[in-house]
């Protein structure tokens, strides 16, 4: 790869054209001038942008000969010096109280803090006890953090009003920070000019240089310079800045972010001489082949001497760096030259020049191969005045309508290319965040990120939502990562109606300067593919200027807007659910293609659920050209507990700030500090660029698809692996050749088939390992992965037949309420008042102390996403479930075993609030005692049997089913503690990193050991973690590896914490958790999803959701022995239960997990008993009694009470505000509800859809929809109505129209009923053409 081609190149010269800013047109609202003053208002005046701030140029630096401008970066420039480092510091709470003198030359700071630049105030000035030095860091997604209100000019009362009186900015009106700091000019600077740069400065400043007033600057994330030669003097020099928190800036900066206050990047001093170049754009393009490329070279040549400029000219060198290396060599034959007429003084001359390439090293993200580009400006005599340079790349971005025939997929369609492919861009959303400083971002964390993201697949970031440090981009060239560049705007504030700032002629200037400030600065980098107008910013005139003003300047990569799709050169939008995502890539929604997902999978603490499907649906075509994922990295900041001093990653509301948004700032996929989140590693999985699949196993036959688009498979050594019940057991090398991109390959495996056994389990893992060290792993890192199964253990032994041989046991009866069965070496006891374990003890230690064994649970402690359903556990009591037997029986069998059978009720006492949200962090629970819960309320009814062999291994059959089979629990199983001596947790399931059902893919079927405290997750506010899906056994031991091997009856889900879910509930943070104790023993028939309901994805796909009806299960609990994976592999034999439930038609089905059944019953006790054949209805209600034919002692009974209407419920939905706009509203009677799309986190498109269940099959005649009634956004327009037998098979649309634009009723009549169970109702417009949709009520017209 690092072969270096010899190119030729050949030049065109075109002449210079001349005017005061050459090509580049003045931005509006930048003012030049002496000015003796700041009036005080220059921070609250919207049009008036700067005073005496360059204009933007590309980030270039003069270098002082051509060796060291091959290295690019400033530092290795004599004629740059940073004044980073510490400065003189006074925090004010409001600009009354600054030091209004404190830039004078005289005034003395000797007095004051030192505060690191670069650094963010609030941040740096938190202290070890938790106090506040400087002022209070604030958290908010989407307001700004003064008085303001969404109204049309709401702006114009500017950032002082009064808001109310507990926001932190009540006390804090403005923060001002007042920054001094000495330097000195290099004597070899003599003659030459000097300019300060500030990088980053939040959000406003003033800048006095030896008491004299330069200027000032807004835009706190675009580079301001300033030419402050005329202020300078022999000797120290002294460099005042005076910085607001607050100004009119601040309306466009309401970034979903810490809103901190500082000099946040690199501040430094550079000089040129008096005719140098001001800027240098250079835009590649490639011919059509993509083979031979160019390079469009644009310097501006600025005069700032006194006299005429002569004979100026421009010569060209190009160099070719070694393949992620800064080390770089000539290319032969290349001197261009532009020659430049006369350049007078004050004015900016423009040469451009044209390189062409044969056949360079292109740049992709696969292959980021950069070149640097050397320009030495000479003067007449020839002698080189300033040298210059800038990296560029040579790649092609373009969007190009694509005949079907030439779709790899065979559809035509309008799609996104890089260097003639159709590139996926698999991104995720990054801010700057440092936990210890705020925002300010050093170059190691900066490499460390992009050093994580290559080794995750990572190979796209938007740079949300502003223009980052000048080194990221760097980096991104320098290691491939695609960039969408994005303005510093966002005035969500005002949201995106008639108050936008996006309207407001006053706005224009500022909108076309941010948008052309980050343009002109960044253009030069190659790995800037996408250009973004802005974030959450409305759709107006404004963006529309901007856009134009872009265009002007550069059209060679395309524009992205999500806020108004219509004006800019490729769709986008936020947060899509998966069933839209799975229409839109058809290509035949009404969307702009090609399309980019700019934030998708929102995640928000333990996230990123369904990220394989939404990628299934993206690979499936080209419409859609990837995502970015919100986000990269969670924004949490240091805070110290002001009792004990603890160090924790602290959230909104964590520092006093008021209002805020809790949590809400923590989205990463990896934590504040870098360390990856559990998700990470799913997104590695799901963004790797290889896939394999299995032909046909038996045979050893694979199919290898290169997914990659530029690159070949010879980089990777394939290995492939054989596992045997969890444990490998074979490996070796393929040959697989080289696997050209987009390619596929059959690849053989050697596996021994004749040698593998029935009892076992085996699964064979292929592996693409890195062949040599990269810059971002070392050589044998693991960059694509798959895990299929060979074959199924089909013979394993029966534990009956394990332990018949082990001896008798002995049951003790004489206490009617705990039972105790004992036999050599455990005993085990029985509590009959709640049907399961009470103790158990093996060999002398306790394994199950009194009380602790395993009891039905259903709770788990709420993560972020499920703010779309925690609220219910709490309501049924999910939290607080007792236990009662309500039957019972105890059989001693000939074969030594002792069967004891129950029935249990689990119910709650009552219902109970959860107060505080998923987002706050404080959560309490409010009993609702004053109403006791009854028959009628929700419980679960679980017939299980418990079979103890002579062992002392004990197994479980258990079928659960409850009063409301449709309600979603987080989880359904058993939980049990276990003494926490027994910490060594060993498991053959899905790890290591804890996972779910729709985010499993990353994890492998394999036995994984690790301590309990090690299953421990750090997020800064305690959720569900640990769980393990898939899991076959899982096993509790202490240092000797005595303990219990729990073996699955199929499948579990499983986790061990040292933390109860209440526990984790009701801690803000991990520090706040009590002291660690016994282990908490999840054993799960099924766990809900994670889905993405943090915002506007929804909530996990149907099959990953636990419902509350019917499920068997069932597990064994054994002695640990010294060989786990012996001791686990046994089959059940114990006694099944069976299961009495009634559907939601009302009709009573009897089933059992034992094959081949006969299930006898009676009704009310009448009658003569009756065989079992098909469901029984059931409305009227009565008691149920059911038993096996030929085991009549194992037999169960319930009642149910009567059905007076079966309910439509709704099952699903595209997109819903959460606790607002739920759409189950649509079904509750009650016209003052409504269903809603979501509005308050991000916008969805249309269409959106609810899906409904009937309960029953019906005649369906129509339906009636009533539109909200208090108000009209989101009246919908056109819609379609569809039908379905099973809720995943709908066929087209049997009724399509256009409602009348009112509030009343709409009853709609098919023109000929249809049989059916499922609905699904689709609104296709709004009446005003938004892109929300809501309803008070949708009744089905049914028989």
């Amino acid at each position: 790869m690092d072969n270096l081609k010899k190119i030729s190149l050949t030049l065109a010269l075109c002449c210079a054209s001349f005017h005061g800013m050459a090509d580049q047109q003045p931005l509006g609202g930048f003012s030049y001038g002496s000015v003796e003053a700041p009036t005080g208002k220059e921070w609250e005046s919207p049009e008036n942008l700067a005073l005496n701030k360059e204009q933007p140029h590309a980030y270039i630096f003069p270098f002082q000969d051509v060796e060291n401008a091959r290295k690019v970066l400033p530092e290795n420039s004599k004629f740059w010096q940073s004044l980073n480092g510490d400065w003189k510091f006074n925090w004010a709470p409001d600009p009354d109280s600054r030091p209004k003198d404190f830039y004078k030359t005289e005034f003395d700071a000797s007095g004051w803090d030192n505060i690191p630049v670069s650094s963010s105030w609030n941040i740096y000035g938190i202290q070890k006890d938790g106090s506040q030095k400087y002022g209070v860091p604030i958290y908010v997604n989407q307001p700004v953090i003064f008085q303001h209100k969404v109204a049309v000019d709401d702006w114009r009362g500017g950032v002082m009003r009064t808001p109310p009186t507990n926001w932190t900015t009540y006390k804090h009106r403005n923060e001002v920070g007042s920054y001094r700091r000495n330097f000195d000019i290099p004597q070899d600077w003599d003659g030459r000019e000097v300019f300060i740069s500030f990088d980053g400065v939040d959000s406003f400043f003033y800048l006095w240089i030896n008491g004299q007033y330069v200027g000032f600057s807004k835009n706190s994330r675009n580079v301001a310079n300033f030419n402050i030669t005329p202020y300078l003097r022999k000797g120290a020099n002294v460099v005042a800045a005076e910085v607001y928190r607050s100004s009119d800036g601040s309306f466009l900066e309401a970034q979903d972010m810490f809103r901190l206050p500082g000099i946040f990047r690199t501040v430094a001093l550079y000089s040129v001489p008096k005719v140098h170049v001001r800027d240098l754009v250079v835009t590649p393009d490639l011919d059509a082949a993509y083979t031979d490329g160019s390079l469009a070279i644009s310097a501006d040549v600025r005069n700032l001497d006194k006299k005429t400029a002569k004979g100026y000219k421009l010569e060209y060198t190009l160099y070719a760096n070694k393949l992620y290396s800064d080390e770089n060599t000539k290319v032969d034959n290349v001197i261009a030259t532009a020659m430049l007429d006369a350049v007078n003084p004050g004015q900016t001359q423009s040469a451009q020049a044209v390189l062409n390439v044969k056949a360079p090293n292109k740049w992709s993200a696969e292959f980021p191969y950069r070149y640097t580009l050397v320009a030495e400006l000479k003067n007449a005599k020839g002698k080189t005045v300033e040298t210059v340079s800038t990296i560029v790349g040579f790649r092609k971005v373009e969007i190009k309508d694509t005949p079907a025939e030439k779709d790899e997929f065979g559809l035509a369609g309008r799609y996104y290319y890089i260097n003639g492919k159709t590139v996926k861009l698999k991104g995720v959303n990054r801010h700057e965040s440092n936990p210890a400083v705020g925002h300010a971002i050093t170059r190691e964390m900066m490499e460390k990120e992009v050093m994580l993201m290559k080794r995750a697949n990572i190979n796209h970031v938007r740079n949300s939502h502003y223009p980052d440090d000048p080194y990221w981009y760097f980096l991104c060239n320098k290691y491939g990562i695609y960039l969408e560049d994005e303005a510093n705007i966002e005035s969500h504030e005002y949201y995106y109606g008639a108050a936008s700032l996006s309207h407001p002629v006053e706005w224009k200037k500022a909108h076309v300067a941010r948008v052309m400030e980050m343009v002109h600065a960044n253009i030069n980098n190659p790995a800037i593919v996408i250009w973004s107008l802005g974030n959450e910013a409305g759709p107006g005139d404004n963006f529309v200027a901007a856009y134009q003003a872009l265009k002007e300047v550069d059209k060679s990569r395309p524009v992205q807007y999500e806020r108004n799709n219509d004006i800019v050169d490729m769709g986008s939008n936020q947060y899509p659910s998966i069933g839209w995502t799975r229409g839109a890539v058809k290509g035949d929604y009404d969307i702009k293609y090609p399309f980019h997902i700019s934030e998708y999978a929102h995640s928000m603490g333990n996230a990123c659920g369904n990220l394989v499907d939404y990628w299934e649906a993206i690979e499936s075509t080209n419409f859609f050209c990837g995502g970015a994922i919100w986000d990269w990295v969670d924004q949490s900041m240091y805070n110290y507990d002001k009792k004990t001093g603890k160090r924790y990653l602290a959230y909104g509301g964590d520092f006093g700030d008021t209002p805020n948004d809790g949590q809400f700032v923590m989205n990463g996929i990896v934590f504040g500090d870098l360390e990856p989140k559990p998700q990470y590693y799913e997104v590695k999985k799901v963004y790797q660029n290889i896939e394999v699949k299995a032909l046909d196993a038996q045979k050893g036959s694979f199919e290898v698809f290169n997914k990659y688009y530029f690159k070949d498979l010879s980089d990777y050594d394939v290995k492939w692996s054989l596992y045997e019940n969890g444990k490998e057991v074979q490996a070796g090398l393929i040959d697989a050749g080289t696997i050209a991109a987009r390619t596929r390959a059959k690849i053989s495996i050697p596996v021994p088939f004749d040698k593998l056994k029935n009892s076992s389990e085996y699964f064979v893992k292929v592996q693409f390992l890195q062949k040599e060290n990269m810059p971002w792993a070392e050589k044998g890192f693991v960059q694509a992965e798959e895990q299929m199964l060979l074959q199924e253990a089909t013979a394993r032994p029966s534990i009956a037949e394990v332990t018949a041989s082990a001896g008798k046991v002995s049951l003790d009866d004489s206490d009617a309420s705990i039972k105790t069965i004992a036999g050599d070496g455990f005993v085990a006891k029985f509590d009959m008042g709640t049907g399961t374990i009470y103790s158990l003890v093996y060999g002398g230690k306790t394994i199950i102390a009194d009380g602790n064994g395993p009891k039905l649970d259903a709770l788990r402690a709420f993560t972020n996403n499920d703010n779309w359903f925690y609220s219910q556990w709490f309501e049924q009591g999910l939290h607080n479930l007792k236990h009662k037997a309500t039957n019972s029986t105890v059989l001693e069998k000939k074969d030594g075993t002792v069967v004891l059978a129950f029935t249990v009720e689990s119910q709650a006492p009552n219902g109970a609030k959860i107060k505080g949200g998923t987002s706050s962090g404080k959560n309490s629970i409010e009993e609702l005692t004053d109403s006791k819960f009854g028959e009628n309320d929700f419980k679960f009814v679980t017939n299980q049997i418990w079979t103890v062999y002579p062992d002392g291994s004990i197994e479980l059959q258990s079928s659960i089913t409850s009063n409301r089979p449709s309600l979603v629990l987080p989880r359904l199983g058993y939980v049990m503690k276990m003494p926490k001596q027994f910490a060594d947790f060993t498991y053959y399931g899905r790890g290591p990193v804890d996972n779910y059902a729709d985010r499993k893919s990353g994890q492998f079927i394999e036995q994984h050991k690790n301590t309990v405290a090690g299953e421990f997750v750090n997020f800064p506010k305690p959720q569900d973690m640990g769980n393990h899906e898939d899991v076959r056994w899982c096993a509790l031991t202490d240092p000797a590896g005595e303990g219990a091997v729990f073996v699955a009856t199929d499948r579990l889900s499983a986790s061990a914490l040292q933390y109860s879910a209440l526990d984790l509930i009701l801690a803000p943070h991990p520090y706040q958790l009590p002291a660690a104790g016994d282990t908490y023993l999840h054993l799960d028939a099924a766990v809900t999803g994670l889905g993405g309901n943090s915002c506007g994805q929804g909530g996990p796909l149907e099959q990953d959701r636990v419902f509350a009806g019917h499920h068997n299960m069932g597990f064994i609990i054994r002695p640990a022995g010294k060989d786990l994976t012996a001791t686990a592999n046994v089959a059940p034999a114990g006694e099944v239960p069976l299961t009495i439930m009634r559907n939601r038609a009302g009709a009573v089905e009897l089933s059992s997990a034992r094959k081949g059944a006969v299930i006898c019953y009676t009704i009310d006790g009448k009658g003569k008993a009756k065989e079992y054949t098909e469901p029984i209805p059931f409305r009227d209600g009565g008691m149920v009694k059911a038993w096996f034919k030929d085991n009549p002692e194992i037999n169960a009974t319930a009642s149910f009470s009567k059905i007076e209407s079966i309910q439509t419920e709704v099952i699903y939905t595209s997109s819903e505000e959460s606790g607002y706009g739920d759409a189950k509203n649509l079904t509750d009677g009650d016209p003052n509800t409504i269903w809603h799309t979501m509005f308050s986190v991000t916008v969805a498109k249309y269409p959106h859809w609810v899906d409904l269940d009937a309960g029953e099959e019906k005649l369906i005649k129509g339906f009636a929809f009533l539109p909200r009634q208090d108000g009209v956004n989101g009246n919908i327009k056109d819609y379609s109505i569809s039908v379905s037998q099973d809720g995943k098979n709908w066929g087209e649309p049997i009724q399509k129209g256009t409602f009348e634009n009112n509030l009343k009723e709409k009853k709609v009549l098919f023109d000929k009923p249809v049989k059916a169970r499922y609905i699904r109702f689709t609104a296709l417009s709004e009446q005003r053409g938004q892109d929300f949709a809501s309803g008070a009520e949708l009744v089905i017209l049914a028989d």
